[in-house]
């Protein structure tokens, strides 16, 4: 009893620190990515404990994007001004694309073939993309939100097949939220744009 106890304060802690993480993200605000570390710190070892490795990889991730997010965020360029909303050029989608299928299909084979990991190739898809579209998110692509529209969407089942079902109502709110953080961001460029 005790260990799920604390597995339950492990995920609510996650939780609580992830939506402080989406809310911040949406407004622009460099400390979301002090929110998406400590609730990446606790991922680590709720998705490890469940065998979903991919997931584990990825919130290690998370928490080295979230270092590069909040420096990112904070510099600014040679003419002083931070970094801003912008479209993803076609060079970079292709590009992104491309690493997100070949990292899907590779960290699949690895763990189907070197593991005990549940869904394999489920996991590293949704593990895969999600590496690529915190980069975009990072760099303030407009399609990163698109990313996370799909991404989320298809980790609800996942998380479901898991019995994880704080994470589950996590990630119910990140695909909703992912859909006013794209209509946010298009609206934010829009009106720069509309400046310039």
């Amino acid at each position: 009893m005790e260990a799920e106890t604390i597995a339950l304060g492990l995920e609510i802690s996650a939780v609580v620190f992830g939506l402080a993480y989406l809310f911040f993200l949406i407004q622009e605000k460099r400390i979301c990515w002090l929110f998406g570390i400590a609730s990446s710190l606790f991922s680590i070892v709720i998705f490890y404990q469940n065998s979903l490795y991919s997931e584990a990889i990825l919130f290690m991730y998370y928490v080295i994007i979230g270092v590069y997010g909040y420096w990112l965020w904070t510099a600014k360029n040679e003419q002083n001004v931070s970094i801003k909303i912008t479209k993803i050029p076609l060079k970079v989608l292709v590009l992104t694309l491309i690493i997100g299928s070949l990292g899907a299909v590779s960290l699949g084979w690895f763990f189907t073939n070197y593991s005990d990991a549940d869904s394999p190739y489920f996991d590293a898809s949704t593990t895969a993309f999600s590496f690529v579209a915190s980069y975009l998110e990072v760099k303030k692509y407009i399609a990163a939100w698109l990313f996370w529209i799909v991404i989320n969407g298809a980790t609800i089942f996942l998380y479901l097949s898991k019995d994880l079902n704080i994470y589950t109502l996590l990630t119910v709110v990140y695909f909703a939220f992912s859909f006013f953080g794209f209509w946010q961001w298009r609206k934010k460029y829009n009106v720069a744009s509309i400046r310039v």
